[in-house]
C-alpha cells in the first residue's frame, strides 16, 4: 500500500487530537480549532505519488524557484516550498549516494538571501549534490537515505517538517543555458524538469 503521509505526520499530528478530546468540555469550539491544526499537519506532510517524465534534472521539492545561479562553474537551483506545498523532496538524478552532511546554522527565513546560513543536510552523489535547507520556522529536517543508498530520478530521499527550501547543484556538464527554469516559475517535486541533462539518470 502506497504511503499517504510523510513519516512522523501521526506523531506531529497527536498532539492537537490529544488537546482536541478534553477541549470538548471547556470549549467546543477550541476543540473544533485542534482537530483542524491536526488536519493541517496531516496535509502538510501528505505524500502524493509523482510520475516522473521526460529526460533532464528534476525539481527537489514543489514550490517556486527561489535561486538560479552560478557558484564556481557550477549552476545552483534552489525551490522555496511554501506552507501550502507537498514537502516530501526528491531524487533530481539517479545515482548513489555518497555522503550525507549535516551542517549546523541559523533559521533565518527560507526565502531571503540570509537563508543561505540556515541549518542543511547536503546529500551528496558522485556528481550532483541535493541540499535540504530549514527555515524560520522548519527546523526538523528528515533524511530517508544514507551513504551507499542507490536512488533512481524521482525518488523520495527525504522531508522537511514545517519548511523551506531545497537546492540542487547540478552537475558540472550542465551549462546555465541548459537550465529550463526561471526565479519565480512553479514546479513539482519529481516531475518538472529544471535542466536538461545528456547523461543516463537512473
Amino acid at each position: 500500500m502506497r504511503r499517504r503521509f510523510a513519516p512522523g505526520a501521526w506523531r506531529y499530528a497527536a498532539i492537537p487530537l490529544a488537546l482536541a478530546v478534553p477541549a470538548v468540555v471547556v470549549s467546543p469550539l477550541g476543540s473544533l480549532a485542534a482537530l483542524a491544526l491536526a488536519a493541517a499537519v496531516l496535509a502538510f506532510h501528505r505524500d502524493p505519488d509523482r510520475s516522473p517524465a521526460g529526460d533532464g534534472v528534476l525539481a527537489p521539492a514543489d514550490g517556486r524557484v527561489s535561486v538560479v545561479r552560478e557558484e564556481d562553474d557550477r549552476v545552483r537551483v534552489g525551490v522555496f516550498m511554501n506552507v501550502t506545498d507537498v514537502h516530501v523532496n526528491r531524487a533530481p538524478i539517479g545515482g548513489e549516494v555518497e555522503a550525507l552532511d549535516h551542517e549546523p546554522g541559523k533559521h533565518r527565513p527560507a526565502f531571503t538571501k540570509e537563508s543561505d546560513r540556515n541549518e542543511k543536510v547536503h546529500v551528496r552523489f558522485d556528481d550532483h549534490e541535493v541540499t535540504l535547507i530549514a527555515g524560520a520556522f522548519a527546523r526538523r529536517i528528515h533524511p530517508y537515505v544514507e551513504a551507499g543508498d542507490r536512488l533512481g530520478r524521482g525518488d523520495r530521499l527525504g522531508h522537511i517538517s514545517f519548511g523551506s527550501r531545497a537546492d540542487v547543484l547540478l552537475p558540472a556538464s550542465v551549462e546555465r543555458a541548459d537550465v529550463a527554469v526561471e526565479r519565480g516559475d512553479a514546479v513539482r517535486a519529481g516531475e518538472t524538469v529544471l535542466a536538461r541533462y545528456t547523461s543516463s539518470p537512473l
